[in-house]
């Protein structure tokens, strides 16, 4: 543990940060009045960084596979992503390095590994036996592009159909081709003139593995006879074949066609089918032939014991059904159910009893993976509902717009969101538990609760239980239920800044312990919402409309909406308390025809129902101001303790009582600087004079007197007409350039090119001003052009006093100066410890309180729960500030530059949050270069610096933030949240807390074959593939058809993969690598666990051999 003392300059701060006016600050102090030394722990070593989970539905998903023993799915994308979904709270994410589309998936099935054929011509071989599945092994084809594989059950040749029309065999262990091909021109008939296509399908048939059943796209099939090398049957149709299925019996197959038939074939009668269906095809009455339809692209036939087979369906609509979106359709005996789906198709699996094609199917559900959505359907229930999906799918149900995540949240909030959210969930699911329910748990060693919000395009917020790496939507609020929506379409309500998602969600301010939340919309509209566990009925919705202006005019209020003069300073002059009619909006336009002093979107008059849950306290708007729309919102925060909002954008800022409805202040960010503004702002009059660059712009706080800034804004002595500072921008620019902002860089502020916007708000109980001797509370506000000015904030006393005495809203005259736009402020007291903002603890206010508690109330003074109120009045304190260029922390109330540090210069930082973590703080910052970095507290010492990821596209910064506990999240796709960690003992932690895909099961019984049907050879054929596929009898495959890449699976993996996959000769290599290996207890207790995983399998292929080996009279 070292010891810092805040007057000395860091080694570990760079040469450059070490300013020289930062040195003559420091050499001011007199040697009496030295500041304390604070003991920082937090060291380079406490920080590592590494991706945990991802969350959320597959982007562009293009492949689909089921375990039916291991009760796994996978889903691969097109950007070459691998996600696995056990039993809820199971989920993996994996990338194959190459980026290519995942075009197909097959399990090894029970055996905890999986095969993935890419569009770059790829196989890859992944072991599921580790919690972080790798490759083991990988093999590229050179000449042949891939185009569908299959792998029978319990057997370990892979079958590849290429688009050539050929077939190569692939051994699964050793992941090397056999000289065993099946070419295209000796399966078709030799009389065919025309290439018959790609292989679209590939299966053994169910009763016989010897006979191979390929599917050309052209619509030729060809039953293959793989001992004597010859097709024994070929059957031809005339349309295109998208894909086979077998009926268990090895009697019949079907084929789903391109003009919306199936045709139904027996094995041996080639001629033609035995039965050809249009299941959504008009039947004309003539006889003839039903209307095309859309192509069937998938087709699965699967039979029960007792009852009619399952025909199930995707696409073959007719095509006169315009407009209608994507069907499954369930064929079943008589009936045939037409299931709508939200999305296109892109494939869907059967789930069945057995994994044993020879056997009866016994159908249960069915999984449809759709282009945004996986829905599982119960075969069993009449209807055939759905399941409720358990994982957190539906992130992307409406484009995400805003994210903020806490951590160390209060223990009560998740319970207290899930008994809300509860009551919002939908009926009429299917009664059976979720059938996809492998894997197991990882261990909870995280024992803190967190949570996500995520804020949405159509103006709902949704809260996600997010505690140890698992997410669960807990609660959903839809904001726009306070307003009116237009009832026809041609109606175009007044949501003229955006032309679609009038309701988006841009900025969340919560707080957890009292439960305040308020957020900011795209239609520059500000809602504040209680928590409640009673549902009410708000009979009118409390409103306030703020006319921000930029271009401030002397045009008085009319006196009949002023309020009374009170004696407050600058800015509160006029508290406007609501009018008692809730909709003072009648002025639509001014008299020269501007639409004129109208919000954007008009909230509802009549009563509204608001369920236990968030609901409205006030909903406030900016309005047009001369045929001018509202700016949006850039900056936001809430306060539950001093009952205050706040917001502002790039024409100003305004405060707002959300307990007396009163607007207390309502400035242009140039009145906010009062005389002291240090840009002269004059019309078209470039300043010629240097800025002071960097430190404190110290202001003498004589020059403007108390008194004289108590009148209203219109008296105060400042240039009131102002135009549009066009030439501020260029002038900062020729100044210096590290104060100027390149506006395409910033991503907080929405402003017009050289506006100064409001870029950060913060709440807090500190020193205002340098005279001050005790903290009292206030508003910090940051601002695009490097300003931190303060305004001072007189509470009257609590209780009923509250509601009836006004807040008082006095500028300090404080202004603080950093490079590049505010992001985040905050405080800590003299022992460097992190001031939280006051804040209420959370209280049920629709239930009436007993007269003793409101007797309390009376007496009491909104009191801080932070410590700063029981803090002595000699102590000190300090406010960290970060900006897009550089960190400051400033010890108050001296307002001396205790640490700087210039975190980028060439680029800006996109997130910056001060964070606890392992009992300490820290300042975590996000840069648009793609770096994440951390900083020690107070002295700003550097201790991470990681080249994480480049800012591809606004979506990662309009949602990039960090939390407590040295967790961090972004959305990594529109549909998918990326959770990382920036501890190093969560790193350590990870492995125990990831779930485990592969659970030892045992392989269910082979089907009985029965007396009669094993005497008289009705039962399945098996056959020694061995014999005909390796290298002794078909030879070795051409070397430059594809070459075998090693994967990184390491040796950790390919034991994972010996105890089923890999045979005796791997064993044996492994075996001896093991003896030279010097293993630590861990390695030799996992050893164990491995060798009693390897004896068990072992022994499950001892009994397998046993008996396939024995007549049916010997069983």
């Amino acid at each position: 543990m070292r010891k810092f003392n805040i007057r000395k300059v860091l080694d570990g701060l760079t040469a450059g940060s070490s300013s020289a006016s930062q040195q003559q600050q420091q050499q001011q102090h007199p040697p009496g009045n030295r500041e304390p030394e604070i003991q920082e722990t937090l060291q380079s070593e406490h920080f590592q960084l590494c991706k945990t989970v991802r969350h959320g539905f597959p982007y562009q998903p293009s492949a689909l596979a089921f375990d039916p023993v291991q009760k796994i799915l996978a889903v691969g994308t097109q950007t070459g992503a691998l996600r696995l979904f056990g039993r809820p709270g199971v989920e993996c994410y994996c990338q194959h390095d190459s980026g290519a589309a995942v075009i197909q998936l097959q399990f090894l099935i029970n055996e905890g590994a999986l095969v993935s054929a890419l569009a770059d011509d790829t196989l890859h071989l992944w072991n599921l036996r580790q919690k972080r599945p790798a490759i083991l092994h990988s093999l590229k084809f050179c000449r042949e592009r891939i185009t569908f594989c299959h792998l029978p059950f319990q057997s370990k040749w892979l079958y590849v159909g290429t688009e050539r029309g050929n077939i190569h065999i692939v051994n699964v262990e050793s992941f090397t081709l056999s000289g065993y091909v099946i070419m295209w021109n000796k399966a078709i008939e030799l009389s065919s003139k025309s290439h018959p296509g790609p292989v679209v399908h590939i299966s053994d048939n169910p009763m016989d593995e010897g006979k191979l059943l390929i599917g050309f796209e052209s619509g030729t099939v060809v039953l293959w006879d793989l001992k004597s090398k010859k097709a024994d049957y070929r059957y031809t149709y005339d349309e295109a074949i998208h894909s086979v299925a077998w009926h268990h019996e090895g009697k019949q197959f079907i084929c789903s066609h391109s003009d919306g038939t199936l045709t139904i074939w027996s094995v041996r009668s080639p001629a033609k089918p035995v039965q050809t269906i249009t299941p959504h095809g008009k039947q004309l009455k003539d006889g003839k032939k039903p209307e095309p339809c859309k192509p069937i692209l998938k087709v699965e036939f699967k039979t029960t014991r007792s009852g009619e087979p399952f025909i199930i369906l995707s696409g073959g609509l007719s095509y006169d059904t315009v407009g209608r979106r994507p069907c499954l359709t369930v064929m079943h005996g008589k009936s045939t159910a037409v299931l709508e789906m939200d999305y296109s198709i892109v494939d869907f699996l059967t789930l069945c009893e057995t994994p044993y094609p020879n056997d009866f199917q016994e159908p249960y559900a069915v999984v449809v993976l759709l282009e945004k959505d996986l829905v599982l359907i119960d075969l069993a229930q009449n209807g055939y509902p759905i399941f409720e999906n358990p994982y957190p799918l539906s992130i992307h149900e409406s484009p995400v717009t805003c994210c903020e995540y806490f951590a160390d949240c209060p223990v009560d909030l998740i319970p207290a969101l899930y008994s809300v959210g509860a009551r919002q969930k939908r009926q009429g699911y299917s009664k059976k538990e979720w059938p996809i329910n492998g894997g197991n748990w990882g261990l909870g060693v995280q024992s803190y609760s967190e949570i996500i919000i995520t804020g949405h395009a159509d103006g709902s917020i949704k809260f996600w239980d997010a505690s140890a790496i698992t997410l669960q939507v807990l609660y959903k609020l839809k904001t726009s239920k306070v307003f009116e929506k237009s009832r026809n379409k041609d109606e175009k309500p007044n949501t003229d800044i955006v032309d679609e998602d009038p309701y988006a969600i841009q900025i969340i301010s919560w707080c957890p312990e009292s439960r305040m939340l308020c957020i900011a919309g795209v239609s520059a509209h500000v809602i504040i919402y209680r928590f409640s566990k009673q549902e009410v009925i708000t009979e009118v919705i409390p409103m306030l409309e703020v006319r921000l202006l930029y271009e401030i005019s002397d045009v008085e209020t009319p006196e009949g909406e002023q309020a009374p003069p009170l004696p407050t300073p600058v800015g509160s002059a006029n508290p406007q308390p609501i009018p008692p009619q809730s909709h003072p909006s009648t002025s639509s336009s001014s008299s020269d025809g501007l639409r004129d002093n109208v919000p954007c979107l008009k909230v509802k008059s009549s009563p509204l129902k608001q369920s236990p849950g968030y609901q409205t306290e006030l909903v406030i708007q900016l309005v047009w101001v001369g045929g001018e729309p509202p700016q949006q919102i850039t900056s936001l925060a809430v306060n539950s303790s001093y009952g205050l909002v706040v917001f502002g954008n790039c024409n100003g800022i305004a405060m707002v009582d959300y307990l007396q409805k009163a607007v207390l202040l309502n400035l242009g960010t140039v009145e906010l600087y009062g005389s002291n503004d240090p840009y002269r702002r004059e019309p078209r009059s470039p300043r010629k004079s240097r800025q002071p660059s960097g430190g404190l712009c110290d202001i003498s706080e004589g020059a403007v007197v108390p008194e004289d800034r108590c009148k209203s804004p219109t008296s105060a002595k400042m240039s009131r007409k102002l135009s549009l500072p066009t030439d501020l921008k260029p002038d900062l620019d020729i100044k210096d350039n590290s104060f100027s902002r390149s506006r395409s860089s910033s991503v907080t502020s929405i402003d017009k090119e050289s506006r100064e916007a409001i870029s950060a708000l913060h709440f807090c109980e500190t020193f205002t001003r340098k005279t001050d001797s005790a903290p009292c509370p206030s508003l910090w506000v940051g601002t695009t052009l490097g300003t931190v000015l303060v305004i001072a904030l007189n509470l009257p006393p609590g209780g009923e006093q509250r509601l009836l005495q006004p807040v008082i809203v006095s500028p300090s005259g404080t202004i603080l100066r950093l490079k590049g736009a505010i992001l985040r402020m905050a405080f800590l007291d003299s022992t460097g410890c992190l001031l939280p903002p006051a804040h209420e603890p959370w209280k049920e206010h629709n239930v009436p309180e007993e007269k003793d508690e409101k007797e309390k109330l009376k007496k009491r003074r909104p009191v801080s729960v932070s410590p700063s109120s029981s803090q002595e009045i000699s102590e000190n304190q300090y406010a960290v500030i970060c900006s897009e260029k550089q960190a400051k922390v400033i010890s108050l109330p001296t307002q001396n530059c205790a640490y700087k540090q210039n975190i980028t210069e060439t680029s800006f930082v996109l997130r910056g949050d001060i964070v606890s973590l392992s009992n300490s703080i820290c300042l975590a910052c996000f840069c648009a270069n793609g770096h994440i970095m951390t900083f020690s507290l107070p002295s700003l010492r550097p201790l991470l610096d990681v080249y994480y990821l480049p800012l591809t596209n606004m979506r990662i910064a309009r949602t990039f933030c960090f939390t407590n506990n040295g967790q961090a999240l972004y959305l990594v796709s529109p549909t998918e949240i990326q959770r990382l960690t920036y501890s190093q003992e969560t790193c350590e932690n990870l492995q125990e807390m990831l779930g485990e895909l592969f659970t030892p099961v045992e392989t269910p019984e082979a089907p009985n074959r029965g007396f009669f049907k094993g005497l008289f050879g009705g039962g399945a054929q098996s056959l020694d593939r061995e014999e005909l596929f390796g290298e002794s009898s078909s030879g070795k495959a051409s070397r430059s058809l594809a070459q075998h890449i090693p994967g990184p699976g390491g040796i950790e993996g390919v034991k994972g993969a010996a105890s089923g996959v890999v045979g005796e000769l791997a064993r044996a290599r492994l075996a001896l690598d093991e003896r030279g290996q010097k293993l630590s207890d861990l390695e030799e207790r996992t050893a164990a666990m491995l060798s009693s995983a390897d004896s068990f399998s072992k022994h499950a292929h001892e009994m397998m051999l046993k008996y396939k080996d024995k007549k049916w009279y010997q069983f």
